[in-house]
């Protein structure tokens, strides 16, 4: 691929130039003020039923990463296909798409949550509920959890919040193969080329196995198919709407 000698940063737009600044400010942010303020804890999103939880982390949630491997995975696939999709819709609608797949994949997350929520309490009395919410938080804060293994899984579910861009993400990644289905990928392992909508058709279907394989893993494997889910169902609303116009 030729860029005809310039750099490919020299033309990011504004969006996506500005998401990825946002971004890594947030993260410079959570290092330099780790030992006075804790804003993984304070921006991530907790669970609705959490004590933690307020309404305005399911917008700051997006901005915010649990490392820089984190943040440069994210980042570098905004910058890859977010670009293009912003070049082709403009700035306002790729702005909306991207905060819109955001917030959905904040949904589905919450909504499986709400499920295996449920699904424990169901196992524990009041008692332990209202224990679990009133002093769950501080036995993790000392790196400790309940030997009662409901009362443990309940705890991590409640007080441990989500962080990243990466439901956005994985809804710029669906939007770019339905719009180029046929753009040749190159993928780092194995290094083999592949178009895009093979690549997301195959990477929806490990995020939905995975997300029923490994329910207590520490990747919000549903919040990456909500971004997907979200972004599908505004890509045809939008094209609806066009349609009728056109």
């Amino acid at each position: 691929m030729s860029f005809s000698g310039q750099s490919p940063f020299q033309n990011i737009p504004p969006v996506v130039k500005n998401l990825i600044i946002i971004n890594a400010i947030m993260l410079l942010a959570t290092i330099v003020l780790s030992g006075r303020i804790d804003l993984t804890r304070e921006l991530g999103l907790f669970y609705f039923e959490s004590p933690n939880f307020k309404p305005y982390q399911l917008v700051t949630h997006i901005f915010m990463h649990g490392g820089i491997a984190h943040l440069f995975f994210n980042m570098f696939a905004l910058f890859m296909f977010g670009r293009v999709l912003e070049q082709v819709w403009g700035s306002k609608r790729f702005f909306i798409y991207y905060f819109f797949t955001g917030l959905g994949a904040a949904a589905l997350h919450t909504f499986v949550n709400y499920i295996e929520a449920k699904s424990i309490m169901a196992s524990l009395s009041p008692e332990q509920i209202e224990l679990v919410k009133n002093e769950g938080t501080a036995i993790l804060m000392q790196g400790k959890n309940y030997i009662n293994q409901s009362m443990a899984s309940l705890n991590a579910l409640l007080n441990t919040p989500t962080v990243g861009a990466s439901g956005a993400v994985f809804g710029v990644l669906l939007a770019f193969g339905m719009y180029f289905p046929n753009t040749q990928l190159m993928l780092l392992f194995p290094p083999i080329p592949i178009k895009a909508k093979y690549f997301v058709i195959g990477y929806g279907l490990i995020e939905l196995y995975l997300g029923f394989t490994q329910a207590n893993s520490s990747i919000a494997h549903f919040a990456h198919l909500g971004g997907m889910l979200f972004g599908f169902i505004l890509i045809k609303i939008w094209s609806k709407k066009r349609d009728r116009f056109y």
